[in-house]
């Protein structure tokens, strides 16, 4: 019954593809409109393979891959009856035992779990303390068992798609394949719990970034206790805030430092580093609210439930591969690209070298000089769909956070370029000695 309801409900969207690129732009902006409504429409899997799919340029077209990025808003609320079940259940005792005031309101949902904040009760009655707020991230009913039931569903829709030649290019036995690993992942909060243990260890000096802290006992797959942290959303920098230059470029340094050290000193990236799950706190002064933007911004990571971790062979393919991007290298870029997954399926890899050495020909030259590395970056995600070029999942999900923050860098500071620190860092770094030590020496806060 899934089925048929799931099949009804994709219809319209599977219809109109094979016409998606025949009847002008408005109707492939119509197409786009109608796969978003359908992906949010059809629960918490859709909406996830909608999220992990915008992050896989390399598999799907950039428009697809920027329309889907919109799934990151706002999803459905369980009731707050089933909020409390569910914690009692996971600690075994009562919501008021645990804590001293509870909003039953959620302040966040997603397509996983929603959050509330609470106040802790203290442990030792009679000792006056500042009480502990924290947000209490409560797993939807049955998100579990219907992720299960509908990747089912889904596999067996990608295979068969695979051999209808109207939908074959969508490439979706491919990415489901890679997707499956991602999914369940991100049903256990006690993985999220330990992965934000690990970041804030990683992050244990720098006094300018930090992450949510886990409230152990109170951890458990279903509900995920941590410190609730207060901040503005990054957007609000990016997008609203007029003036204030210094703050922003401190912002953009600060954020471009973080990914630098995420992956090439630790080796463990947040991998859905979209605004969203990025907060700014400054330090108010009661003197003047001018002096509000003369203090250092503090940076909070939040939601790191996708992370990626590369091999010792990807991650020197993928430093060699921002080298070759930066130094405008089209044939070591290529040669890169292709050494990127372990499984290369790649029909012509030759035709796919020449092209990409052309376009960086032309990118050398006055006139292409004024294209921003990351929109060669770009281009060349979009000739390695087009080539069906194999990039492993982990390898394209780093170089898809990079384009990200890469993004809002870009309006938080234009003349600041990730690219070409990454490429600073790479020059002087020795990577056939001390990796780790080289790099986080060079970008010790």
């Amino acid at each position: 019954m899934r089925a048929l309801y799931l099949g009804v409900l994709f219809s319209p969207s599977i219809m109109m593809a094979p016409f998606a690129d025949s009847f002008g732009p408005q109707f492939r902006e119509l197409w786009l409109h109608v796969v978003l409504r359908t992906l949010e429409t059809a629960g918490p899997a859709f909406i996830k393979w909608g999220q992990w799919a915008a992050t896989r340029p390399d598999l799907f077209p950039r428009d697809l891959c920027k329309k889907l990025s919109e799934l990151h808003s706002k999803a459905p609320e369980h009731s707050f009856a089933y909020t409390k079940k569910t914690i009692e259940r996971a600690f075994g005792r009562r919501l008021s035992e645990i804590f001293d005031g509870f909003e039953e309101a959620p302040v966040a949902s997603g397509s996983i779990a929603q959050v509330h904040r609470a106040s802790l009760r203290f442990r030792y009655p009679g000792q006056k303390v500042k009480p502990i707020v924290v947000a209490v991230k409560v797993r939807h009913p049955g998100v579990g068992e219907s992720i299960r039931r509908d990747f089912v569903i889904i596999n067996l829709a990608a295979k068969i798609s695979s051999v209808i030649p109207a939908v074959k290019w969508l490439r979706l036995d491919e990415s489901v394949q890679q997707f499956a690993v991602f999914m369940m992942s991100q049903v256990d909060l006690a993985r999220e719990a330990a992965h934000l243990s690990r970041f804030i260890y990683n992050f244990r000096r720098w006094k300018d970034v930090s992450f949510p802290k886990p409230v152990y006992p109170l951890v458990h797959p279903a509900v995920l206790v941590e410190t609730y942290e207060q901040g503005e959303c990054v957007s609000r920098y990016v997008d609203e805030l007029q003036g204030h230059e210094r703050l922003k470029s401190a912002l953009a340094h600060i954020g471009t430092h973080a990914l630098l050290k995420m992956l090439l000193v630790d080796n463990f990236i947040h991998a859905d580093m979209h605004p969203g799950n990025i907060l700014v706190r400054v330090a108010q002064k009661k003197s003047s609210q001018k002096r509000l933007f003369r203090s250092k911004p503090h940076v909070i990571f939040l939601d790191v439930g996708m992370t990626a971790e590369l091999s010792k062979t990807d991650r020197v393919n993928l430093v060699e591969f921002f080298k070759a991007v930066a130094r405008r290298d089209g044939r070591t870029a290529a040669e890169c690209t292709l050494r990127l997954s372990k499984q290369q399926n790649c029909p012509n890899p030759k035709a796919f070298i020449e092209e990409v050495d052309e376009a960086f020909a032309f990118w050398g030259t006055p006139e292409g000089d004024l294209v921003h590395p990351a929109e060669c970056m770009q281009q060349l995600l979009e000739k390695v769909r087009r080539h069906r070029v194999n990039v492993d999942g982990n390898v394209c999900t780093v170089m898809v956070t990079t384009l990200v923050l890469e993004g809002w860098q870009r309006k938080l500071d234009p003349g600041y370029n990730v690219m070409d620190t990454l490429q600073t860092l790479l020059l002087k770094a020795d990577w056939a000695k001390s990796l780790s030590y080289t790099i986080d020496g060079l970008m010790a806060p």
